[in-house]
């Protein structure tokens, strides 16, 4: 297929970019595409190598309510052949499509409902706005049944396509170099706590919960930002700061998740983040909140371990259990992987994706 087909990707704005789910699957495909098309992305910057331009003139996804914000953003989209949009901040890139139908390409919207999305206008302007889009994309059964019934999409344009990981990287096992200052002892667990996207209070409801624990463990918290030092004040107020290992940044997470024993998740999440199905690819157990958005992305033998509640000793004891049986361990990361082997390839993700891009513009495929 020639570079004659061309997309256009729109990301509305992210506190935590990097670590935003919809962004890293957009990279995703634009990879996978590669020169089968002209890609365009509404970014500042994209990771090196991936094959899109970025946006000269990107259209105004921010800002108040207007018609000439509208008609900005439509005139944007005109002269390609399909536009995508990713997350609850491109909404308006499809109400303007509605808005503004003549000359405008199809859209395809992905977004996974939320409560701030399900009830009041926020619903509303949904269901208005995702009447002018080729599809929806959401990531799991659960988030189809909400946006059918709060948004009122219709079947024929609902489409569920899991997060999908490279699970190659992760058959080859963790470098045991990549976490600076972390050297397992005998009989130590190691747990790993991911600073993105936790509030100060969280990280110090995980740290305290971690040090109850009756066992031998490791403390291991990736990441740099303002959380880190919640986390070394919680952690030398509960006398484990001994066992606390602060390595900052590590990427890619092939490259180290497969060397902890449990990955340790704040509480309160929106949605899961990409980690958890990494996570799974490299076998570890995932400890999170039942009823949250993690459980549902989990094998069934890990979701009986989740935390009730939201509360240090929930957690602590939920935790306990994984902390003392390295055969329990052993079963649950199987599970997982195996879960993530079934469900979360990126191979898949990509394959499914452009069958709803190719139906959206009634074109070419976009693979193969």
């Amino acid at each position: 297929m020639s570079q004659s087909l061309s997309l256009l990707y729109l990301f509305g704005e992210s506190a935590e970019r990097d670590a935003d789910p919809w962004r890293r699957r957009a990279v995703q495909l634009m990879t996978a595409f590669g020169g089968r098309a002209r890609q365009v992305a509404a970014v500042d910057k994209l990771p090196n190598g991936v094959p899109a331009t970025l946006a000269q003139n990107p259209p105004p996804l921010s800002g108040a309510v207007s018609v000439a914000r509208y008609e900005a953003i439509a005139r944007a989209m005109r002269g390609y052949d399909l536009v995508l949009s990713f997350g609850a901040g491109a909404i308006d890139a499809v109400m303007a499509r509605r808005a503004f139908p003549r000359g405008a390409p199809p859209i395809v919207h992905h977004e996974d409902p939320a409560a701030m999305t399900s009830g009041g206008s926020a619903r509303l302007y949904r269901r208005i706005a995702l009447g002018a889009a080729a599809g929806l994309v959401v990531t799991g059964k659960g988030a189809a049944e909400a946006a059918a019934g709060c948004w009122k999409v219709a079947a024929a344009r609902l489409h569920t396509i899991a997060d999908g990981v490279d699970l190659s990287a992760f058959a080859r096992g963790p470098d045991t170099k990549t976490v600076a200052g972390f050297r397992r002892k005998p009989g130590e667990v190691a747990i790993g706590i991911m600073l993105d996207g936790a509030s100060d209070d969280e990280l110090a409801l995980l740290v305290r919960a971690v040090a109850g624990l009756a066992a031998r463990f490791r403390l291991i918290v990736v990441g740099e930002g303002e959380g880190r030092a919640a986390v070394e004040r919680t952690a030398l107020a509960m006398g484990i700061d001994d066992r606390l290992v602060l390595p900052g940044a590590l990427s890619p997470g092939a490259a180290w998740l497969g060397g902890l024993d449990v990955l340790l998740l704040p509480l309160r999440l929106a949605r899961a983040p990409a980690i958890v199905i990494e996570a799974m690819a490299a076998g570890v157990p995932v400890m999170a909140l039942r009823g949250g958005a993690v459980e549902v992305l989990l094998a069934p033998d890990n979701r009986a371990l989740l935390s009730a509640h939201a509360a240090e000793v929930s957690l602590r004891d939920a935790l306990q259990p994984l902390a003392s049986d390295a055969t329990l361990r052993a079963a649950t990361g199987a599970a997982n992987r195996a879960q993530a082997l079934a469900v979360h390839d990126v191979a898949a993700m990509i394959a499914r994706s452009a069958a709803v891009y190719s139906d959206a513009i009634g074109g070419p495929a976009l693979l193969g």
